[in-house]
């Protein structure tokens, strides 16, 4: 079953929780930095993980606003996803 075929609805469902779960992970790190119960090397590759997380989120929020036929709502939301996990991704990034 190809990605285009799923519902709009489950695919935003996934989209944002894979968005959260990359966003947790890559916020591990930068609470260590912080309070320090951690090596720093040993968490480092979090954010990488997290990062990639982030980017299938947003690609899965992207794929439902290219899709046809999708609901408003929906499209309101992918929208709304699009941009949250691009600035969060960008925060990210430029953090390092």
């Amino acid at each position: 079953m190809s990605w285009m075929d799923k519902d709009a609805g489950k695919l935003l469902q996934r989209s944002f929780v894979i968005g959260l779960v990359g966003i947790l992970l890559c916020l591990i790190p930068m609470a260590n930095a912080i309070l320090t119960f951690m090596d720093q090397e040993k968490l480092f590759f979090l954010n990488g993980f997290g990062l990639g997380a982030q980017l299938v989120a947003l690609s899965m929020a992207v794929l439902v606003l290219r899709k046809r036929k999708v609901d408003q709502e929906h499209q309101e939301k992918a929208k709304r996803m699009i941009i949250t996990l691009g600035v969060s991704l960008l925060f990210f990034i430029l953090n390092r």
